[in-house]
């Protein structure tokens, strides 16, 4: 019953008839009146001063954690730590390698190729924790794929790999994500456009390394049309994301000119590909590259300019047409703009839009969560990011 997807509301009225206080002796050890009361536990008022929700946890004799489903956070974070246990032991597993007998089903090619399809979109839906309870099985299956014919299609085991390293990278298990990234890379040796797609996974975990620059340029050139008119929009899209990333790595190195001139790069192959596309699972465009520019001015500390950035790109057409993921993301990065620039006002509506439109982003990416205390610890914070943070357990 005191679950996170239960309104506050009937939390309240499940709790008080636990301790078997009717309405009024509730209300009048709140200090508030019983129609207060009725109206909070049927949704009808909203809880929203963390003081308020303390009160009512005090007369309840709970803590605010069960007042506001943290049991229900904390099994969370039990599931997906289990979950990540899982994918390691997936990664892990060389039996089959030596033509040991492994406990499960062969998957055909086309079902392969159909649950990896259905990863990347699960992922790009920002849907974290049921990719999380699938990737394990996905694992394997590639994993006996590779073992029963290690010269068939490799597109599926790099796109395998490659999305699990993405969601490692979000999920902060670097180490992880590095072993499943330097997986996909091996897999596609010898072929130039599944390099270039391994590569985009590893520029993510390699993003804080000096070489990581070298690497994605090295991949980026090698798949790059001679001429950008002749470029096919895979091509460009590969191209481009790669320049992207290693404009990152520049950025968070302090090196603003190299950060410029590679995006610069990646406008010109956007500007033929255009809004809309998702090439390799890039979502390569034009907004895309301007998010991307956000993202470096954030490294860069240059907040004025990054929220300029940020605001001009939002009302394009192209920002609705990203993947949710990838919004999310951003709106993170964005948030960091505003504290750079002491708005802790839309810091925080800019972290809340990220919640309403992918939750799991909020909710199960580190880096953010670090964000929202950022944000709901100062002097000026509003009241929902407050929440929030309290409701994650995060304040």
């Amino acid at each position: 019953m005191t679950g996170d997807s239960v309104p506050i509301g009937r939390r309240v009225a499940y709790l008080r008839a636990r301790r078997k206080l009717s309405q009024q002796s509730f209300a009048d050890r709140l200090g508030k009146s019983k129609s207060w009361v009725d109206k909070v536990e049927r949704g009808v008022r909203s809880l929203e001063r963390v003081s308020t929700i303390r009160e009512i946890a005090a007369v309840l004799r709970v803590d605010t954690a069960a007042l506001l489903g943290r049991d229900a956070q904390s099994a969370e974070l039990a599931e997906r730590t289990e979950g990540i246990s899982r994918i390691r032991a997936a990664l892990s597993t060389y039996g089959m390698a030596f033509g040991q007998p492994v406990a499960c089903r062969d998957a055909s090619p086309d079902q392969l190729s159909r649950a990896v399809g259905h990863a990347w979109t699960t992922y790009q839906h920002a849907r974290y924790p049921q990719l999380i309870e699938r990737l394990p099985t996905l694992l394997t299956d590639v994993q006996r794929l590779q073992a029963r014919n290690p010269n068939a299609d490799r597109t599926a085991v790099v796109q395998a790999y490659r999305v699990t390293a993405a969601l490692l990278v979000k999920l902060d298990e670097v180490s992880l994500a590095w072993l499943t990234a330097d997986r996909a890379m091996s897999a596609a040796t010898g072929d130039r456009v599944l390099l270039a797609c391994a590569a985009m996974q590893l520029g993510q975990v390699l993003r804080a390394s000096a070489r990581a620059k070298t690497m994605l340029l090295a991949a980026a050139y090698r798949v790059a049309p001679a001429d950008l008119d002749d470029g096919t929009p895979q091509e460009l899209s590969l191209c481009g994301s790669l320049l992207m990333q290693a404009a990152l790595t520049a950025a968070r190195a302090g090196d603003d000119r190299a950060a410029g001139d590679l995006l610069d790069e990646a406008t010109e192959m956007a500007a033929r590909v255009g809004d809309g596309q998702d090439h390799h699972q890039t979502a390569f465009g034009p907004t895309a590259v301007d998010l991307a520019r956000v993202a470096a001015a954030v490294e860069l500390d240059e907040g004025t300019g990054a929220v300029a950035q940020h605001e001009r790109t939002i009302v394009r057409d192209g920002w609705r047409w990203l993947p949710l993921e990838h919004r999310a993301a951003h709106l993170i990065n964005a948030a960091r703009a505003y504290l750079q620039i002491g708005d802790v006002t839309e810091a925080a509506r800019t972290l809340m839009q990220a919640d309403n439109i992918a939750p799991s982003e909020i909710r199960h990416r580190p880096t953010a969560r670090n964000v929202v205390v950022e944000v709901a610890q100062h002097p000026n914070a509003p009241t929902a990011i407050t929440d929030l943070a309290t409701s994650l357990g995060l304040v």
